[in-house]
This record gives structure tokens, sequence and C-alpha cells, in this order.
């Protein structure tokens, strides 16, 4: 009896301290659950911060893209805007220009110049050794005296020299003097590389001195006789120029065109396009003006 007693105390016991313990354990785990869900909660609003500072980045780079876009945009309006109040106001301008743009050719031609002088000064002494060579055997026959000495004949300076003086002189203003030697340079090496050059800087010498016939006719032979050289191009805009300054504009004007259609991206032809704008606007000009 005594040991029933204490077998149901201790049933009761037990029955007890279970609601107890699961209880205890259901309270574990929540504060568990908020933990985490504070936990997930900082999380978000630090990835929100985060975000929130990148997307102030984000924007701010933004402006500033599209600062410098409206600034460009504005740069390049006003550029516009100065190359046709420049285009507008060229006049004698485009003379200026094309001064500019054939003392650049000068120069190239100048360096060409030099570079075949130099290549030619290399064959000359390979050369003069071997005439020298040649000339101590001869002047030593079975022992003698040297063999006398033959008198050269006259003969014209080298190409190369005689086109850099010509050249020299004529960037100088020089261009009577040029003129005759671009002339001898013609007259002895007409079938030279730079012929084309020289024949060119004749007419355009011409040019310069203002007599148009003339230069219209040695722009010619330059186009008719080097239509490959390096010439071709500023020796029709020169023609062209020419035939306007002689009155025969629907010629000139047939000339730059021609120009235009044959050289369509050289420099030549941008003048041309400018020239030919000035004749059309002062043509639209005399039709307006009252009879």
């Amino acid at each position: 009896m005594r040991i029933r007693n204490v077998v149901l105390s201790s049933a009761l016991l037990t029955l007890t301290l279970l609601p107890a313990q699961s209880a205890f354990a259901v309270s574990k785990e929540i504060i568990q659950l908020q933990t985490q869900v504070q936990q997930l909660q900082d999380q978000m609003t630090q990835m929100k911060q985060s975000f929130d500072e990148r997307m102030g980045v984000m924007r701010n780079l933004l402006e500033q893209s599209t600062d410098n876009m409206n600034k460009i945009t504005v740069q390049i309006d006003t550029l516009s805007r100065s190359i046709q109040a420049q285009q507008q106001t060229v006049g004698k301008q485009g003379d200026v220009v094309s001064a500019q743009i054939q003392s650049l050719h000068d120069s190239v031609d100048e360096l060409k110049a030099r570079v075949a002088a130099l290549s030619k000064k290399l064959d000359d002494m390979a050369q003069q050794s071997q005439n020298l060579n040649a000339a101590t055997a001869a002047s030593m026959p079975n022992g003698g005296g040297p063999a006398p000495v033959q008198p050269a004949a006259n003969q014209a300076p080298p190409a190369d020299v005689l086109y850099n003086n010509a050249l020299r002189d004529y960037n100088a203003g020089k261009y009577d003097l040029s003129s005759g030697e671009f002339g001898d340079f013609m007259k002895f090496y007409a079938d030279n590389d730079l012929a084309g050059n020289a024949q060119f800087y004749i007419a355009d010498i011409e040019y310069r001195q203002g007599n148009f016939d003339a230069a219209v006719k040695d722009y010619d032979k330059v186009l008719e006789q080097y239509p490959g050289g390096n010439k071709a191009p500023a020796a029709q805009l020169k023609k062209g120029f020419a035939l306007l300054e002689l009155g025969q504009k629907d010629a000139g004007v047939r000339e730059l065109r021609s120009l235009v259609n044959r050289y369509p991206r050289s420099i030549e032809a941008q003048q041309a396009r400018d020239r030919l704008a000035r004749v059309n606007a002062t043509g639209a000009g005399a039709k307006k003006k009252p009879s």
C-alpha cells in the first residue's frame, strides 16, 4: 500500500512538470525567432541605406554627364556658328588659306627633293669612285706621264639643286628669278618626277603676277602632261580661279565643279566649294539689284 502511494505521487509530479517544460521550450523558440526577425530587419535597413547611397552617387554621375553633354552641345553649336560666320565672311581669306596650303605643299616638295638629292649624292659618290679608279689606271700608260685632262662640257646643274634653288626663290617672292630657274628645270629635266611641280610653279608665278591668260595655258600643261601628279588638283583649282579673274564665269565655274567631282575629298575641292558659294552669292545679289 505504501509503495502504491509513492508511485501515484511520482506520476502526479511528472504530469505537473510536463506543461511547464513545454511552455519553456516554446518561449525559447519565440525569442529565437524574434531575434532572427530583428536581425533580418537590421540587414534590410542596412541594405536600403546602402542602396540609397549608391542611387545618390548614380544620380550625381547622371547629372554630371548631362551637364557635360549640355556643355559639349553648346560648344558644338558655338563652333558651328563660328564656322558658318567664317564661311559667310571668308572673302579674301580663301586666297590666304590657299597660299598657306600651297606653302605646305611646297615644304613637302622640298623634303622630297632633299631625299632625292641624298639618294643621288650616294649614287654620284659610287660613280665618282669608279671613275677615279678608271682615271688612275688610264693616266699612267706604260709608265708614262699622266694623260691630258679633257675640258668638261657645259652641263646644267643637278636636278635637285636647280629645283631647290627655284623653290627657295619662289617662297622668297623672287618670282622672275624663280620662273627662269623652273624654266631651266623643264628644259633639262622634263622627265623628272618633279617636272609637274615645276610646271605648276611657272603657272602659279604668272597667276600671282596677274598674267591670267598665260597662267591658264600653263595650268593646262600640268593637267594634260602630268595628270597623275600631286599638283593636278591645285592646278585645276587655280585654273578655275584664273578664269574667274578673266571674267569667264561659266568656264571658271565648270572647272571648279569638275575639280569637286574629280577630287571630292581633297582640300582643293573644299576651296572650290567655298569659291563657288561666293560666286553664287554674288550672282544672286546681282539678280536682286533693281534695274
